[in-house]
């Protein structure tokens, strides 16, 4: 999959970015392995440590595995004076993880962010993809309850 993905692109240092998103995005795991740095360093010739370094540096990045559903919660000061403090409380008890740390059963990663920038809609969290704003502790368990049914 790792040789794959790398071939639609140029062997050019400027589409590193792209071949690790898109990496990181086919792996069901959510994350970039020792594999696919050592794979992406020969195919585009750059030093594997360039490529932790860009790994590190990007919080988007993974480089350990992660759940099938990324929380993502806004910790900015706009969700924070709204209450995104209680959200991170309320996620932590539902989930029984620290931040940074995957369900047993695999089924979610919770992950602080910056800004998602949806401030009007404070606090916000994203899942994958999908935003959820307006956040209460009530809302957060009902949205958890609907992706733990739709397993």
């Amino acid at each position: 999959m790792i040789k794959e993905i790398c071939k639609k692109y140029a062997p050019h240092k400027d589409n590193l970015i792209q071949i690790l998103h898109e990496i990181q995005n086919a792996d069901p795991q959510h994350y970039i392995s020792n594999e696919a740095v050592d794979t992406v360093a020969e195919y585009l010739n750059i030093p594997a440590n360039h490529i932790y370094g860009v790994l590190t540096f990007y919080t988007m990045y993974s480089t350990k595995p992660r759940g099938k559903n990324i929380i993502r919660l806004c910790e900015s000061p706009p969700c924070y004076i709204k209450g995104s403090e209680n959200i991170l409380r309320k996620l932590k008890v539902l989930l029984g993880v620290n931040v940074g740390e995957t369900t047993k059963d695999g089924l979610f990663t919770l992950e602080l962010c910056a800004c998602l920038g949806v401030c009007g809609n404070a606090p916000v969290m994203m899942i994958n993809d999908d935003f959820y704003g307006d956040l209460t502790e009530e809302k957060v368990e009902e949205i958890i309850d609907k992706i733990r049914e739709m397993r």
